[in-house]
């Protein structure tokens, strides 16, 4: 079969697509044929090394898919060979196979596409999680996102919303403020060409917001966290901007701030039947038409290296889709 495969942890462009040998379900494990795979920031840092999970060289980047079950390992029960299904694997979903755990995945919903499941997964699975299991994000509360037209950013706004809050998306231009509106957003703020801290302050009436839904890191997190209302929630999820940010405790002490880390690909490990049941709230919220992923682009496995490089430089809006077989 053909992968995208990483041999060294390293730059971008050294991944290579190339054949390698199509892989065996153990126990507990299925292996599907990849019809659609999506692209995520943590692509980019596994195989630079530079993300807390490693896997054992050589191994082909890809964290979540979409295709058809085409062998089951021992012990596998729930799903069969033939059926279709949509799942969270970490690493090695850019490849025309894939080996996965049986309890990461679930049926592809009925009305929705492969490229469509395959780009609901991790973005919109971290974003739930995130925002109901961590932050406990109330209808009525106003919740900030930060990096808001990237994949994440795009789900947070739109599940907010089913949850009843009020959105105040950030990103970084007008066309990704327009993106963001689109999906629901009610406010929008441009970090290159407005002050975050006094704006914010405008639109909350200088009360800050409950929540702050941060993929960035970088310059703008103490900014946001002092944005924040009493007892506000700053949720970490992660650094697309490439610095982990340091900021004085006593921000937190001040009035009663909880910073809280988001750590979605071990929460699904350690709680896989939390995840199914988020899972299927997210099947249900797109059958009714209140979510869909925002799909930029679709490409082939030989595309997929500088798609990895574009997400790398935050030069994607929303989400692109690999097809391993085209």
């Amino acid at each position: 079969m053909r992968a995208l495969i990483c041999d060294a942890y390293g730059p971008i462009d050294q991944l290579q697509v190339r054949d390698v040998p199509v892989p065996e379900p153990g126990p507990g494990e299925v292996r599907i044929r990849v019809e659609a795979a999506a692209v995520n920031f943590p692509d980019a840092l596994i195989v630079q090394g530079l993300y807390q999970v490693k896997p054992v060289l050589p191994f082909s980047p890809g964290a979540e898919l979409a295709g058809v079950v085409e062998a089951v390992g021992e012990g596998v029960r729930h799903v069969q060979p033939g059926q279709r299904v949509i799942g969270f694997c970490g690493h090695g979903a850019f490849a025309e196979q894939a080996v996965v755990s049986a309890l990461q995945l679930m049926p592809l919903p009925d009305g929705m596409d492969m490229d469509t499941g395959a780009a609901l997964v991790l973005t919109y699975g971290t974003s739930l999680h995130a925002l109901k299991d961590v932050g406990r994000l109330q209808a009525g509360e106003t919740l900030l996102v930060l990096g808001a037209a990237g994949g994440v950013g795009l789900a947070a706004i739109e599940i907010a919303r089913q949850i009843g809050a009020r959105v105040i998306a950030a990103a970084s231009s007008q066309h990704k403020l327009d993106l963001c509106r689109t999906v629901g957003a009610d406010e929008c703020i441009n970090y290159f060409t407005e002050n975050l801290r006094q704006r914010l302050d405008t639109l909350t009436g200088g009360q800050g917001v409950q929540m702050v839904y941060d993929p960035v890191g970088g310059d703008y997190t103490e900014h946001a966290l002092r944005a924040t209302a009493w007892r506000g929630r700053y949720l970490v999820v992660g650094f697309a901007a490439g610095t982990i940010p340091k900021v004085p405790l006593n921000l937190a002490l001040l009035k009663e701030r909880a910073i809280l880390g988001v750590f979605w690909g071990e929460a699904v490990r350690r709680d896989p039947a939390a995840h199914l049941a988020n899972m299927q709230q997210l099947a249900t919220w797109f059958a009714e038409g209140r979510i869909r992923p925002v799909i930029s682009e679709r490409v082939g496995l030989e595309g997929a290296r500088d798609a990895i490089a574009r997400m790398a430089a935050r030069q994607v809006l929303g989400k692109v889709v690999v097809r391993p077989q085209q």
